[in-house]
Parts: structure tokens; C-alpha cells; sequence
């Protein structure tokens, strides 16, 4: 029997504005360097060394070998950034036009100026969160190595500790250098973290990271590639996308093993962890700490962006275009009399199942691919497409 969204999420409902905003109370050590989370897991050793005995795995393996590159040289980081123009945000926010319109909205007396404040602080919020999520990826990769069982996903999992570091490295140097600085963890971002790196199980290290955060950053990062014709920055993501998709195939090739083998119990624990998850991404982007650095009212702002209507929250569902189709490639969507299913329909985003899972679609991402802007603004069409034309009832 599933538990209730008060057990899976702490509050009563997903939409329980109050319990969103009370999150914010969990980070009241911004000011602190070092966050220590407690780690349960088993370090597993293993003496079969036999190489390839998973075929798929082994093949990613081969290909992170090749895919390395270089944050300090390949990169022009000479390049000037005007923060103002680094990020076309108009198609992304895409916010309800009453929340403009209407006098009682924080935002009816916003003029060009504080737009463009709002367009700057947006992206140094952004890449702020994926500097966090990125440093919460190398702490997961690290542990996956200790604790997964088999030697071809130890093998690659270390080139992933490789890679998240390369992201750390650079998202840190664009913000310090480009954007004078970030905002701190989100809260809900850091909870999430908190719980991925806390289970003791770690095929839920993999369903917490390579799946949900990295699933959801690799959508992001293709939006935000889209979106932005500053140089450094486009190339920036460029890179990070073409090691983010391995890293998301790395989960989905792994949990499907893993999965194939589970009682039902187990499978509606790892469904009820992807929902909160989900829920957790989705609130993190309600960025309450831009409003409140705008000096907006962040709980009026919360509220009417959970009450905006769909057409309204595109760019927040397409988020969920490589999630989705990933959990129904592991069988979790319709397991459990379609658990998952059910919640994924509730926040909106099951419509994006029948997309192609990143198990598939890895090495598309790959840097030598001549064609890739072309074919990345064609996923990202057809993922709007399907948000915009199919709206959760």
C-alpha cells in the first residue's frame, strides 16, 4: 500500500503553499562553508575484474575514454559577457500575462528595469542551482563508485567523477568571472541532495542522481542552449550536455538490471522517492530567492505561479521531458497498478512518456556531432509541442 503525500513529502498536498515556503527555514546557514551529510552506505569491494561483462555499460565506458575535455583550455574564456543579454528569457518564463495585468500582482508596476534585473538574477540563480546540483552529482558519483557491486559501472562511474568535477570547475569560473557571484543552495535542491546521499541502498543513488537531478539538468541545459546566443555560455553548455547524457544512460542502462529483479514493494519505494523527487525539482524552480532579492513578496509570487494556468507553465514541464521517459523505460511508471503513472499526471508531465529515453538517445549529445544544434532545438520543438498541445486535466 503507498504512502500519503504527507509521508512522502511532509506536507498534505503538492500544492501546499505554506509547507513550500516553510523549506526556506532549512537553509539558514548560507553563510556556512561546509555541509555534512550523513553517509550509510556500504563500500563494496569487488574481485571479479572481468571487464565487459556488461556490454552496455562497458560501451559508455569506452566512450567517456574519448569524450574528455578541457575547462581551461577549450573554452574562450577571454570572451566578454553582457549579463543582461546572456539569456533570452522571454520564451522560457512565458509567466500567466494576468500576474502582469493585474493590479494586486508584485509584478504590475515593473517597468524595462527591473526586467532586466529580474533577467540577470534569474541566471545567476540558475547556474547557481546547477553549480550546487553539479557538486551533488560528484558526491553521489564517488559513492556510486564505493558502493555499486559490479566493475564495469565502477570503471565508469569514476569517469563520471571526472566529469562532474570538470562541471563544478566551470560553472563556478562562469558565475565568478561573467555574473559577479551566485545565490546560495536552494532549499529544496539541498534537501533532495541530503536524502540522495543519506539512503543506504544504492541503486537509489542512482534513481535519485543519474535519473531525476541529472535527467532534469539535461533538459535544462538544452533549453537554456536554445535560449542564449552568448558564445561562452552556449559552448559552455554545449560540453556539459554532451557528458550530462551518458551520465543519465549510465543510470537507465544500470536500474533496468536492477529493477528487472525487485518485488513490488521495492518498486513502489523507488516510485514513491522519483515522486518526491519530482516534486522537490519543481518547487526548486519557483525560485523564491530571486523574488525575494527583487524585493517581491516570494509567498504571493509561489502561489500564483502553482495557480498559473498550463499554457503558463511550459518551460516548467518540459523540465520533466527526459524524466519521464526514462521511469517508463525502467518500468516504473505502470508498476503498482500505475502508481507513478498517477502522480506523474497530477503534476503534469506524464504527457512526455513516448519521447525517446536517454539510454537511447546518449550519443546524440556527442561532441563530434556535426548536425547537433539542429537536432537539439528539433527535441526541444517537439517537447514544447507536446506540453503546449496536451495540458494535465
Amino acid at each position: 500500500m503507498a504512502n500519503s503525500d504527507q509521508e512522502i513529502l511532509g506536507r498534505g498536498s503538492v500544492d501546499d503553499v505554506d509547507a513550500i515556503m516553510d523549506i526556506a527555514t532549512f537553509n539558514d546557514d548560507v553563510d556556512t562553508i561546509e555541509h555534512i551529510v550523513e553517509n550509510n552506505a556500504d563500500t563494496i569491494f569487488t574481485w571479479n575484474y572481468d571487464k565487459g561483462e556488461r556490454p552496455r555499460l562497458d560501451r559508455l565506458y569506452e566512450k567517456a575514454k574519448v569524450s574528455q575535455w578541457n575547462a581551461s583550455t577549450d573554452l574562450d574564456w577571454s570572451i566578454e559577457v553582457d549579463p543582461t543579454t546572456a539569456l533570452n528569457l522571454q520564451a522560457e518564463l512565458l509567466l500567466d500575462p494576468d500576474m502582469m495585468e493585474d493590479p494586486s500582482s508584485p509584478l504590475a508596476k515593473w517597468g524595462d528595469k527591473e526586467w532586466e534585473e529580474f533577467g540577470v538574477e534569474s541566471l545567476r540563480w540558475r547556474l547557481s542551482q546547477f553549480l550546487h546540483g553539479e557538486q551533488g552529482a560528484l558526491l553521489c558519483t564517488a559513492k556510486i563508485v564505493e558502493t555499486v557491486p559490479w566493475i564495469d559501472a565502477k570503471y565508469y562511474a569514476a569517469t563520471q567523477v571526472v566529469d562532474e568535477a570538470r562541471h563544478v570547475e566551470v560553472f563556478e569560473r562562469y558565475l565568478g568571472e561573467k555574473l559577479d557571484g551566485g545565490y546560495p543552495i536552494n532549499p529544496h535542491l539541498r534537501l533532495l541532495l541530503d536524502d540522495i546521499i543519506n539512503d543506504s541502498r544504492w541503486d537509489m543513488t542512482y534513481l535519485g542522481m543519474q535519473i531525476m537531478v541529472e535527467g532534469l539538468a539535461l533538459a535544462a541545459f538544452g533549453y537554456m542552449h536554445q535560449f542564449t546566443d552568448e558564445p561562452l555560455l552556449k559552448k559552455l553548455l554545449r560540453y556539459v550536455m554532451s557528458d550530462e547524457a551518458r551520465h543519465v544512460a549510465f543510470g537507465v542502462l544500470s536500474l533496468q538490471e536492477v529493477y528487472a529483479d525487485m518485488t513490488l514493494a521495492e518498486i513502489r519505494e523507488r516510485q514513491e522517492f522519483a515522486f518526491e523527487a519530482a516534486v522537490r525539482m519543481r518547487d526548486r524552480f519557483l525560485q523564491q530567492e530571486v523574488w525575494e532579492r527583487m524585493g517581491v513578496d516570494s509567498r504571493d509570487m509561489v502561489q500564483r505561479l502553482l495557480q498559473a494556468p498550463e499554457e503558463a507553465q511550459v518551460f516548467q514541464k518540459m523540465l520533466f521531458s527526459k524524466i519521464v521517459p526514462n521511469c517508463r523505460k525502467l518500468g516504473l511508471l505502470d508498476a503498482g497498478e500505475g502508481w507513478l503513472r498517477d502522480r506523474f499526471t497530477e503534476i503534469g508531465v506524464i504527457e512526455f512518456e513516448h519521447l525517446e529515453d536517454t539510454g537511447s538517445e546518449f550519443t546524440d549529445y556527442d561532441i563530434g556531432t556535426d548536425d547537433f544544434d539542429a537536432a537539439s532545438a528539433q527535441k526541444a520543438a517537439e517537447a514544447a509541442e507536446i506540453a503546449m498541445s496536451n495540458p494535465a486535466s
